[in-house]
This record gives structure tokens, C-alpha cells and sequence, in this order.
């Protein structure tokens, strides 16, 4: 039986490093992020159904997300419109992943609003990666192009660090490399009973 295993943590937390940790360790692992570029690559399956909403996104086959952030910003409606046409066909991809990974023991769902947009019951456990509130801004505002406004903005579109962990069945606090690392290596024993991944 398949253990599926949700990742999630707010802006900065650690949440990709992880999940490379997880890779590392030959645990696959789905990313909600990279399943959307997908989605909106030419020939993707969100292409169509996008471009009929936004007509100005579609550019070369694929949808411009730089363009649909536009539309979203100057029309209140959008974002749920878009989300309800994306959010099945992403949830229709991770399906069908966890379908070509039943023989695996663990396999890990890296969802960045797991808790804001997902339901916690499609896992049986959910991981939370965390770190201090000083350490979260210097990473996110060391990213090319990052602002203080924009890290603010985005922030206050997440459940609260608190809340997340709470939530969570698993808490790694993502202070060091090598410590996180070995806390996924330990994480991974547990939830597979020893068995290689």
C-alpha cells in the first residue's frame, strides 16, 4: 500500500529543497507547480479552456502567465474563473501520478496551498516544513526581483505558519541543509516501515 504524503510550507519555509531531498532518496514526488507549467505548455490540457477565458493569454500555443496575472489584477472575477477550470486538471494530474506510483511505498505530493485550496483527507499524512519568521523574509527577499510589498502580499494569501503546523501529522524545521536531509531520511523510515523507496 502506497503512503501518500503531502508537502506544503509557506513562502521560504523550504519546501522545494525538501522535496529534492525526498527525490534524493528515490521517493517520486509530484510538484503542483511544475504540473501547471505543464498544463499551460503548448498542447497542454488547460491551453483550450484557458484561452477561452483570457483570449490574450494564449501566445505560441501555451498560455502567457505574465498575461493572465494581468487579467486576474484587472478583473475580480477572474481568479476563481481560472481556478475552475485549472484546479480539476491538476488534481486529474495527480491523480494519474499516485496511479503510476502504486507499487511505490511512499510517495510525496509537494502542494505549495495544500491547506488554502487542497483537502488534507486526499493524504494520509501531511508534512509541514518550517522555519523562523527572520530566516523565511532573508531567504524569500534574496530572490531575483523580490520585494518586501511582494513578500507581504504573498504571505497574507497563506494560512499562518502556526495554523499549518498544527495542522500538520510531521513538522521538519528546514534549519540547515544537512539536518533537514536527515530528518526526511528519518521521515521516510518511519512512513515506509524501513522499506526502500
Amino acid at each position: 500500500m502506497t503512503h501518500v504524503l503531502g508537502l506544503t510550507g509557506s513562502i521560504g519555509m523550504g519546501k522545494s529543497t525538501t522535496a529534492g531531498f525526498f527525490r534524493d532518496e528515490g521517493v517520486p514526488v509530484w510538484d503542483a507547480d511544475a504540473a501547471v507549467h505543464r498544463l499551460y505548455a503548448p498542447g497542454g490540457a488547460a491551453v483550450a479552456p484557458v484561452a477561452e477565458l483570457c483570449p490574450e493569454a494564449l501566445v505560441d500555443g501555451g498560455i502567457d502567465r505574465g498575461a493572465l496575472k494581468a487579467w486576474i489584477a484587472g478583473d475580480p472575477t477572474a481568479l476563481k474563473r481560472l481556478e475552475a477550470v485549472v484546479h480539476p486538471l491538476v488534481a486529474a494530474d495527480r491523480a494519474e501520478f499516485v496511479k503510476d506510483h502504486a507499487g511505490a511505498p511512499l510517495v510525496v505530493l509537494d502542494i505549495p496551498l495544500l491547506f488554502e485550496t487542497g483537502d488534507p483527507s486526499q493524504f494520509d499524512t501531511v508534512l509541514v516544513v518550517s522555519v523562523d519568521p527572520d530566516t523565511q523574509k532573508s531567504r524569500v527577499l534574496a530572490r531575483p526581483g523580490m520585494t518586501e510589498a511582494q513578500f507581504e502580499t504573498i504571505r497574507a494569501r497563506q494560512m499562518p505558519d502556526a495554523e499549518k503546523r498544527a495542522r500538520a501529522d510531521h513538522v521538519i524545521e528546514t534549519r540547515s541543509l544537512e539536518q533537514t536531509r536527515a530528518e526526511v531520511q528519518t521521515l521516510i523510515r518511519k512512513l515506509t516501515g524501513g522499506q526502500d523507496a
